[in-house]
Parts: structure tokens; sequence; C-alpha cells
């Protein structure tokens, strides 16, 4: 794996993440899903972003999604599925993200011929990776491809992010962190101290965090103040720079010409998902 194509896996992140993440910080996803019935963002969440692996127990769920605390996906799964199939959460995750995508693009860029070509290309790069050992892009690729062109390239970002998901979870495993200390590495990296106040496990018994931080201390990522060490920065800049070229191959489906102009198209639509910060 070259340098270059990760260093261009990097950068398709970059460019894909705020069109995929209007499904979880805008509200019209939300308002689908608590339409249909589920009660909570989470057990909305839960139940649509599992419903392609099929009515698996919990503990699928738990192992597919990696980085919540033990219980947490038994709070939702199967229940959110009980009253409502999991092939609604499905469409209602769709509708509301790509209602996000119109409102925040406006109409002239929703409609546009340079959208309609981003979705084609993004579409190309992602149902052209291989599924094995890659579980929740699987789940992805057995669902149908929407036709119209926003939701086609909010379904294909996310399929593509999926794929980068179960990389990364790979180099997680790989380093040796599981998924409450993978939460602690991010937030050092991102700057927040103490990372048992980062927002994805605050809410965890005080326990749980202190045997974490221990554990980490222990290997040396951490010192005694919960600050990385040098040993923290390097690990996680290598699951950082694996995850990247794991992602790579869906990208050799497009020749250098079609990359170049899906990173041409996909430019000013991320520079208007950035500023209104996929709300």
């Amino acid at each position: 794996m070259t340098t270059t194509r990760a260093s261009l896996a990097r950068r398709m992140f970059e460019l894909l993440e705020p069109i995929c993440l209007v499904t979880f910080f805008a509200d019209e996803c939300n308002e689908e899903l608590a339409a249909l019935g589920h009660r909570t963002y989470w057990d909305g969440y839960f139940a649509s972003r599992a419903a392609p692996l099929g009515r698996v127990p919990a503990q699928v769920v738990h192992a597919a999604f990696y980085n919540f605390a033990e219980g947490e996906a038994a709070r939702h799964i199967p229940s959110a599925w009980a009253t409502i199939p999991p092939e609604a959460s499905v469409a209602a995750r769709e509708r509301g993200s790509a209602a996000s995508l119109r409102r925040i693009l406006g109409a002239g860029t929703a409609g546009s011929a340079g959208l309609a070509r981003a979705a084609d290309l993004t579409t190309k790069a992602a149902i052209s990776a291989p599924t094995q050992g890659r579980m929740m892009y699987a789940g992805m690729r057995t669902l149908a491809l929407p036709g119209e062109p926003v939701a086609r390239l909010w379904h294909s970002a996310t399929m593509l992010r999926e794929h980068r998901g179960d990389g990364h979870i790979a180099a997680l495993l790989g380093a040796g962190l599981g998924g409450t200390e993978a939460h602690v590495i991010s937030a050092l990296a991102a700057g927040v101290y103490p990372a048992e106040s980062f927002g994805r496990i605050h809410h965890l018994p005080a326990e749980r965090l202190a045997a974490v931080m221990a554990g980490l201390r222990e290997r040396g990522l951490i010192d005694a103040d919960g600050r990385f060490t040098d040993a923290g920065r390097e690990i996680q800049q290598r699951v950082e720079d694996l995850t990247d070229e794991l992602a790579a191959p869906p990208y050799d489906a497009l020749t250098a010409a079609e990359l170049a102009e899906l990173i041409a198209e996909l430019e000013p639509i991320t520079a208007t998902l950035v500023a209104a910060g996929s709300r």
C-alpha cells in the first residue's frame, strides 16, 4: 500500500464525512425516525444503522459497532425493532438524511449536474470494494441503491464510511485498543482533557473509566496525569495511518481522471456542509 493511496483515502474521508454527518447532526433524520415511533435518538440510531445486518441479536450489533460500552446496544436492540420493521427504519434514515442535504445545499446545488456526477462516481467506488471482513459495509451493500442523486450520494458516502469504519476496527484490534480505549485516545488526539470528559464516554461508570485509564497507563500510552505519552501519540498515529491504508481499495475502481473529477465536484458540496456544521 503506497502513501499516495493512503493519502487519497484520507482526502476522500475529509470530503465525504460531512455528507454522512447530516444523519447524526441535522434534524430531519431524527424527525423521520421519531415519526415511525422510535422514542429516543438512540433507539432510532441503533435501529436504522444496524438494520442492514438483519434482525441480529444485540451481541452482534455490539461487536459490529465496536466502540459502544457493554450493554448499550442491548438497551435498544432488538426492542427498537419490536413494532417498527428494520426496513422502515433504514428508509426513514435515508429520507431524512437526503432531506437535510437538499436543505443545506439548496435547490441549485442539489439539482445540479455536478452533484449527480459526484453521486455516480462515489457509487462506482462504493460498490467496488471486497466485502471480506467488512461486516457493516457488507450489510450496506445488500441495500438497494437510491435512484435520486442526492439520496444516492448520501447512501454511497455512507457505504464508504462503513467500509472505512470496518477497517478502523481492524486497526484498533491490531493495536490492542478496545472501544472505550479508542475513545480516550481519540479524545486526547483532539485536545480534549481530561479524556474522561469526552462526550462519548463521560456517562460511563467512574470505576469503568478508571480501569480503562489505568490500563492505558500500564501500557505507557498515557502518563500519571492522563495525558498522551510519546508512545500514546505513536500508536494513535499508527492506527490512523493503517485506517487510511485499509480505506483505499474502493478508489481503485476509479481512473485518475475520474478521481480528479470527483474531488472537484465534491469540494464545493463539502465546503457548504462544513460551513453549516452538517446541520
